[in-house]
């Protein structure tokens, strides 16, 4: 039953990324819009963190957590994770003179896991990797006449990814992720002047595709019989992206909004036909302490070279990028996992906090953003499956030098699915 369930939500999937539009956020302007948490709704309730694996839940940021998949193996028996993540996101955004409102709701990954054996584990699946989504306008004065440039943007990129995870030695798992990223982003800003007949549009597309590697080493000595040291560090490399690139320009009537002329730039003689896009390297450290499917509390510092990112075909003004950094605290605690009396005692009850220097820059003003995350894990039944509940309230950006401040709530909902996909026959 179980299989037919994911079969018919891959199915669904593999059309609906292309149809969401992930974000309404107006800093997806920049860059390669609004990067998504790449986490499970169980990692992003404690701040993001990834630095603890168990052996029942899928964990997309640290593919070293994938050989712990292994320790389940019982009696011949092999165990197989099947997760999805669906979560609801509003937002409430202000300036200096007036507010608004919004929301979307997204699929958030699909991912299957399982193990080969005792120390070896593997998994694959699809979610996306950033959303482009804005609508906003700039007035400016020209002579003495009003101008306003109105900007609109869509897209953003998908991912589909295999990880592999490795026990070396006693204690010390390594891993690797490979990820295929790909998707469009499609820009337009529209200029008029008030009381002209006639405005002027520009539009860009751009088809982005590439790979980049993420690679982790986790070490979980045990300090007594009760508890364990948790560490880890993850390279996430550089993405090589490649970026095919159209642009047209022209001008359009105000009144009805048709376009009166349109003309394809010839980007080959601008050497911006295909260009690059560079996401720079992240490294993450991380380290916790706790007592296996009991408690953990734990904390994570990433740092990402991201000054030397750039994206010369669609010509960001009034934007400088910085190295970005990011912080990240949180935990879990299961007061009795076994418990046959109380179901409350058998939930997990996770809590985190983050702090995001996303390094970016406008208008002299640093955009930074910051979290409080919590939520609860129902178990389903007596297996080792569950339903994960949780919910951020952040803040990103500020008001100062006419920007806009985001407030926002999500709210996740994970699947975590377990069963036996291999099992030896025996004859009475």
């Amino acid at each position: 039953m179980i299989r037919k369930i994911v079969v018919a939500i891959v199915c669904i999937a593999t059309t609906g990324l292309y149809a969401q539009e992930g974000t309404v956020s107006p800093y997806s302007y920049f860059g390669i819009g609004d990067l998504r948490t790449a986490g499970t709704v169980e990692n992003q309730m404690m701040g993001g963190i990834a630095v603890y694996a168990d052996s029942i839940h899928i964990n997309h940021r640290n593919p070293a957590a994938y050989a712990q998949l292994g320790l389940d193996i019982l009696n011949n028996q092999g165990l197989v994770v099947y997760t999805a993540g669906i979560s609801n996101k509003r937002f409430r955004l202000e300036d200096f003179t007036s507010e608004q409102s919004s929301a979307v709701t997204n699929l958030d990954y699909l991912s299957l896991g399982f193990a080969l054996g005792n120390k070896l584990g593997m998994g694959f699946g699809i979610m996306p990797f950033s959303s482009v989504g804005y609508n906003f306008f700039d007035e400016q004065e020209t002579g003495n006449q009003p101008l306003t440039n109105v900007f609109n943007g869509s897209g953003g990129l998908n991912r589909v990814y295999y990880s592999v995870g490795y026990e070396i030695i006693k204690n010390l798992s390594i891993g690797a992720t490979v990820n295929y990223n790909f998707g469009t982003f499609d820009s337009e800003r529209l200029q008029q002047v008030e009381d002209v007949q006639f405005g002027s549009f520009d539009r860009r597309n751009s088809r982005v595709n590439g790979f980049d590697f993420n690679y982790a080493l986790n070490y979980t000595p045990a300090i007594s019989d009760k508890y364990t040291l948790h560490t880890s560090v993850r390279v996430n490399t550089q993405g090589n992206l490649v970026s095919k690139n159209e642009r047209r320009i022209g001008s359009f009537s105000v009144a009805t909004g048709g376009s009166i002329e349109e003309i394809n730039i010839d980007l080959e003689a601008q050497n911006l036909k295909n260009t690059e896009l560079k996401i720079p390297t992240t490294t993450t450290l991380g380290l916790g302490f706790g007592e296996n499917r009991k408690w953990f509390i734990g904390g994570e510092y990433s740092f990402q070279g991201l000054s030397a990112f750039e994206n010369s075909f669609l010509g960001v003004e009034n934007v400088v990028y910085n190295d970005a950094s990011s912080f990240a605290l949180g935990g879990f605690i299961t007061p009795d996992s076994g418990s046959f009396s109380s179901y409350l005692k058998q939930m997990t009850y996770r809590a985190g906090l983050r702090l995001d220097k996303t390094g970016m820059v406008v208008s002299d003003v640093e955009i930074n953003n910051f979290g409080i995350t919590f939520g609860v894990g129902l178990p389903l039944g007596r297996s080792l499956s569950n339903l994960n509940l949780g919910f951020e309230l952040g803040k990103r950006g500020t008001t100062r030098a006419n920007l806009i401040e985001e407030n926002y709530i999500k709210i996740n909902v994970g699947l975590s699915l377990n069963d036996r996909w291999f099992q030896k026959r025996k004859i009475n």
